[in-house]
């Protein structure tokens, strides 16, 4: 009997045109998203932040999900740069100051003391809401047979996602913060980088086809 492989647990059927196509034939765009350091801002900057945040919550007529990564931070290339000065260097003193920074800096990123953060928008459309069928509750969706996702279909959708992701960049725009679709290769490192972290953290991502590059 053959072993169930990771890919039969997932919900993504296919990344296409940097957009996500679920088994259930619904579609996810995801945005990354800067940041900004609420605590050095005044406290009127502050409330203003919050005020249109909650602006932007409010004018949402979709859901949407805001996820959190973190992850070791990646300082691969400068650590070997910092052993390649250590190589270099001809005055013993400096060659063995170099050496402990490094050691020092390389033992602090693998205690987890130091932390990247990303931050990322998924934006949901259906082809349920494309064909104008109401949504009444999950049971229902689950109930519901699967339509088609043809081509036709797919473009339609697919324009009525990204004017979503367009929105909700806008409304972020005006929080301060940057908002950027994710590619087709970005999306697909992504998603790799969640099922190999070790991988990941230190800047190893498999070679991806040409075709999916563009």
């Amino acid at each position: 009997m053959p072993q169930p492989t990771t890919q039969q647990f997932l919900e993504i059927d296919q990344i296409r045109e940097s957009i996500l196509i679920l088994k259930n034939k619904s579609l996810r765009g995801i945005l990354m998203v800067s940041s900004i350091n609420f605590a050095l801002k005044s406290e009127d900057e502050q409330n203003a932040i919050l005020y249109q945040f909650q602006s932007f919550l409010n004018s949402l007529d979709f859901s949407c999900q805001i996820v959190i990564q973190s992850r070791k931070l990646n300082i691969t290339g400068y650590l070997e740069k910092l052993k390649e000065l250590e190589e270099a260097q001809e005055n013993e003193l400096l060659k063995m100051q170099t050496a402990e920074y490094r050691e020092f800096i390389q033992g602090l990123v693998e205690t987890g003391a130091i932390l990247a953060k990303t931050f990322f928008v998924v934006v949901p459309y259906t082809l349920w809401e494309s064909e104008g069928l109401p949504l009444t509750g999950e049971k229902l969706l689950k109930r519901a047979k699967i339509p088609a996702l043809t081509e036709e279909s797919f473009q339609r959708c697919k324009s009525q996602l990204w004017q979503r992701m367009e929105f909700v960049a806008l409304g972020l725009r005006r929080c301060g913060l940057q908002a950027v679709p994710l590619t087709t290769p970005e999306l697909i490192e992504l998603f790799w980088s969640l099922h190999h972290p070790k991988e990941a953290e230190v800047g190893y991502y498999p070679e991806l086809p040409e075709e999916l590059v563009i």
